[in-house]
């Protein structure tokens, strides 16, 4: 009989029950209080912990253990070593210090650093982040323990995603605390980042990708001319799923629970072969560690099942792209949601300063926030009326746009519009509680009715970057308003005011529009709103001042710290388009060129058959044979492809001469994408006439709709 969900879910995290169960009361009890309040276990408590956590896993078939971390590669990392120590008679036993469990030592050089380790500075250390459950990896190789880490460098920089998100929930906390207890809530003792990250995510089979060098090597298609059907009849969104993407959700799901994360949605999306996955709020670091995870347990279960994931943000041209919505909201630790605008949000004054907090932290480094939701991928897909656009505004609803009109016209909000019954004009159909406010999947960062949604992030990404920035930009301004209100004479007058004078400075990032209207840009530029186009051009945010003096001033970050982050931004970008661009070199030479020199041959011969027994052109020059035609046509996209090739070449051969990692990145985003675009033109039109039994390579319609 199948065991229950209930028995089985997080079996195999070692989690709060199974400390309680495993560790003594006085150890329980300290590393309880160093999770939730901070400082550090002594070297004991560290031992005790260790052998714990060893005779847990090993008890479940575990035999190695590993310092999971995540680089600034974006995908995690890890090196396994086993239990075993020798004995001295040939024999082994199975031990796991305290010390091994704490700190570990990866090569610090062969990661991006920025700049940060040069090849000779190899030393770096992985350190426990207790915060997070450490977990079982059970897979063909067996299973292993995975330590969740942080990594730094010999000199103590940060090397990874995990250590300014960690760093940012400390500030974060920090400012919302002294907020609230001038609200004379001195129960609260910690202010909690919680988030929820829904995933987008493709499937498709897997025998077909591996037929596909751009899908192998970059993750999307750099050709492929659109089928007949595409989304156009939204008919896949919501739609039922397929029994085999179903048996994949299925085990998934398992797999999940089984890991302690809480998978709660799944369904079709908008393209064809596209998917969703919605788990359910956790703090974010632990969000984190779970967002990947996901994409992890997805991509190896899917070829279980004969399929691939792809996580891309664009793998296909001409259909909706996946993306990683991050929900995003602050809690007491009392269980105060304070995004909650409560029954009257005109007179919560707590939650409106909150609110105003996140609107002049967005409008002050809406840049920064573009930077850390964004790589090379998610360029394909913002702006494209498919995603939000690319520049960063804020949905607030009509409810909040309402008591925000009040507080500046009048300094005070006397009412707020409140939920209705709504009827859907069938007797047997109950009642329903209509919203305050309708949704808007246009915006980039919309108030969603209890936290705020930050709708733009990459669907392969790690979560980490957004929220470090959300977190750190939101706790500065929280820090500057608690500074101000802490010397207050009249709290009430002074809270009031504040909210009032900081939605009037900042009120042009709030727009409750449509983000896809043509008209929104030009509103955005008469606003003073930044448009950065592509991903590259806001990676200089990273080193302006005032991010700066934000990361310094909050402890997130230091000046050195960020300008290796840049630097790292600029070289994984002009890597990843130079991968794509070279992808494109070899495909169209190896592939798709000589099956339209096949086809071109085959054609010739075929019209100087039919010209034997029909004749040749006409007096004007004209074809007297329709094959023919088609035949001038295909060799016609076949030089413009010839050409494209050659330009595409010289464009990458420029671009890696400079040294310069910033002057690469640009470039290439300047000139060898437009290069990449002129060869895929005319190979995606030779695609829809050259025969289908040459053509090397499946098709869009193969792809997204074999599954």
């Amino acid at each position: 009989m199948p065991r229950m969900l209930t028995e089985y879910f997080g079996e195999n995290t070692f989690n709060d029950v199974t400390m309680q169960e495993r560790l003594p009361e006085d150890v329980y009890l300290a590393l309880k209080k160093t999770i939730e309040n901070g400082g550090e276990l002594t070297p004991k408590m560290a031992e005790t912990v260790a052998h714990a956590m060893k005779d847990w896993a090993i008890e479940r078939g575990a035999t190695h253990f590993t310092h999971w971390f995540q680089p600034m590669t974006g995908v995690t990392a890890e090196k396994h070593d086993s239990f075993i120590s020798p004995t001295g008679d040939g024999r082994v036993i199975m031990e796991f210090s305290g010390k091994e469990l704490v700190k570990g030592e990866p090569d610090a050089s062969s990661f991006p650093s920025g700049g940060l380790r040069a090849t000779f500075e190899a030393r770096g250390y992985t350190t426990w982040d207790c915060t997070s459950p450490a977990f079982l990896r059970e897979d063909s190789s067996g299973v292993t323990l995975c330590i969740p880490t942080a990594f730094c460098a010999y000199t103590g920089e940060a090397l990874d995603k995990k250590t300014p998100l960690l760093r940012s929930m400390e500030a974060i906390d920090r400012q919302a605390t002294r907020i609230l207890h001038l609200f004379g809530k001195k129960d609260v003792h910690h202010v909690n980042v919680c988030v929820g990250a829904e995933q987008e995510y493709f499937l498709i089979d897997r025998e077909k990708y591996l037929r596909r060098d751009d899908l192998i090597f970059t993750g999307r298609t750099l050709f492929g001319a659109m089928p007949p059907k595409g989304q156009e009849m939204d008919d896949h969104y919501f739609g039922a799923i397929k029994e085999r993407v179903s048996s994949f959700m299925h085990e998934l799901n398992e797999e999940l629970w089984r890991l302690g994360i809480l998978a709660k949605t799944q369904h079709n999306e908008a393209a064809p072969a596209q998917h969703e996955l919605a788990p359910v709020f956790s703090t974010v670091n632990i969000e984190t560690d779970h967002n990947q995870l996901i994409m992890e347990c997805m991509k190896k279960i899917a070829a279980r099942h004969g399929l691939t994931c792809l996580l891309h943000e664009k793998p296909f041209a001409g259909v909706n792209g996946s993306g990683k919505h991050n929900n995003w909201s602050l809690v007491a630790d009392t269980g105060e949601n304070l995004m909650k605008p409560g029954k009257e949000p005109h007179n919560n004054m707590q939650f409106l300063l909150f609110t105003a907090a996140v609107i002049k932290a967005v409008d002050e480094h809406a840049e920064l926030l573009r930077m850390a939701s964004s790589c090379p991928g998610n360029d394909l897909r913002l702006g494209g009326a498919e995603a939000p656009p690319a520049i960063v505004s804020i949905f607030t609803g009509e409810q909040l746009e309402d008591i925000f009109a009040q507080m500046i016209a009048t300094g005070k909000a006397t009412s707020s519009r409140q939920k209705e019954k709504m009827r859907l004009g069938v007797g047997t159909l109950p009642y329903i509680s209509k919203d305050t406010t309708d949704r808007n999947r246009t915006s980039t960062f919309a108030f969603t009715g209890n936290k705020f949604e930050l709708r733009m992030v990459g669907s392969s990404m790690s979560i980490a970057d957004a929220n470090s920035v959300l977190n750190t930009i939101v706790a500065d301004s929280l820090m500057e308003m608690a500074d101000e209100l802490e010397k207050a004479e009249d709290f009430d007058l002074a809270v009031s005011e504040l909210i009032r004078r900081t939605i009037n400075d900042h009120k042009r990032v709030i727009f409750n529009g449509n983000g896809y209207a043509p008209e929104w840009p030009e509103e955005a530029l008469r606003r003073g709103l930044p448009n950065k186009p592509s991903y590259v051009e806001s990676v200089e945010s990273l080193t302006y001042p005032k991010t700066r003096e934000v990361f310094t001033r909050q402890n997130v970050l230091s000046e050195t710290e960020l300008e290796a982050r840049a630097e790292i931004n600029y070289e994984i970008y002009a890597k990843t388009m130079n991968i794509e661009a070279r992808t494109m070199v070899e495909m169209a030479l190896r592939k798709f060129i000589p099956a339209t020199v096949e086809y071109v041959g085959r054609l010739a011969d075929t019209v100087s058959k039919l010209e034997n027994v029909f004749g040749g052109d006409r007096i004007d020059g004209s074809s007297r044979l329709p094959e023919k035609e088609l035949l001038n046509e295909c060799r016609s996209f076949l030089r413009e492809a010839l050409f494209a090739e050659k330009e595409l070449e010289k464009c990458i051969e420029e671009g890696l001469k400079l040294s310069n990692m910033k002057e690469r990145a640009l470039f290439f985003r300047k000139t060898v994408f437009p290069a990449m675009e002129a060869l895929r033109t005319p190979i995606d039109k030779l695609e829809m006439r050259v025969d289908a039994k040459l053509w090397p390579v499946p098709t869009y319609g193969e792809l997204i709709f074999e599954v």
